[in-house]
């Protein structure tokens, strides 16, 4: 059965991109959603639906809200996918950089290249709610003079003519995106144990102290790497934090032992996805 992937935008956005490039020679469709909540509603309304999300990216930094989104939901990762991100800047064919009196985009696109846009003060900067979305509306509407800052992919869905590549300012621009699942069906389609060498879980602590320096010397004696933790405070219960860890680690058996000696430790703990750890940087 073809597997159907939410995504947060429209075609032809870095979502859109990254879910096809995750499951590269494997015939897709994708599910449109307009906003990260509704994607997790969509993927909580039917099980058989998988789910892309970006989790954080090397320049923004995390994306808070979706670690919230993650604890509060059922779906679980089944993988990971990082990607660079690089922006184009696109119009209708026939049109040169020199006619354009206006680029669309989000606006997280149009600061990452500010300093190519910098060289083009006649072109005004309007603020979109999708990268590829300022290029769709480009290419339906027919505007001339107008100007999108976009992938390349969502340049050619759209049928939009490439002026410029790689304009963003800093070229180190990565996004990692999380694969989500339903239960029902993640145990299908996680990788097998041999295989887990990642995981990401969310914990509370006891307010005492040195309670984190615990948790952390356990992971350390299990040979558990911590590549991330995200601490964020609980709403309502004043100078306490949630914690969100990624851990990676050679042995499947050892991280299991590792969760279970730190459990105790903890108010709560959940394992919010294992998978195998995306090696694909550059």
């Amino acid at each position: 059965m073809k597997k159907r992937v939410t995504i947060q935008g429209v075609a032809g956005c870095y979502h859109d991109a990254a879910a096809r490039e995750y499951f590269s020679g494997e015939d897709i469709d994708t599910i449109e959603c307009d906003s990260f909540p509704a994607l997790m509603d969509a993927l909580s309304l039917d099980a058989s639906l998988l789910g892309i999300m970006a989790i954080e990216n090397t320049i923004a930094g995390a994306l808070l809200q979706n670690h919230e989104l993650l604890r509060m939901g059922h779906a679980l990762i089944i993988g990971e996918y990082k990607m660079r991100i690089s922006h184009s800047l696109a119009a209708l064919p026939g049109q040169d950089i020199d006619e354009l009196t206006e680029v669309n985009s989000h606006p997280m696109a149009l600061r990452q290249c500010e300093q190519f846009l910098l060289r083009y003060p006649a072109m005004k900067r309007i603020e979109k709610f999708d990268t590829a979305g300022a290029a769709r509306e480009i290419a339906e509407n027919k505007l001339t003079g107008h100007a999108a800052v976009c992938g390349e992919y969502a340049a050619r869905l759209y049928g939009l003519n490439v002026l410029a590549s790689g304009i963003e300012t800093n070229k180190r621009n990565f996004t990692r995106f999380l694969i989500l699942a339903d239960p029902l069906v993640a145990a299908d389609l996680k990788p097998g144990e041999k295989d887990i060498d990642k995981s990401s879980i969310v914990f509370t602590l006891p307010h005492s102290k040195g309670a984190l320096s615990k948790v952390l010397t356990i992971l350390s004696f299990y040979d558990i790497n911590l590549s991330k933790i995200q601490s964020m405070p609980i709403i309502g219960r004043e100078w306490e934090y949630r914690f969100y860890a990624d851990l990676t680690f050679d042995s499947y058996v050892r991280y299991r032992q590792a969760i279970e000696a730190v459990r105790p430790l903890t108010n709560e703990l959940r394992v919010l996805g294992e998978y195998v750890e995306c090696k694909n940087e550059i």
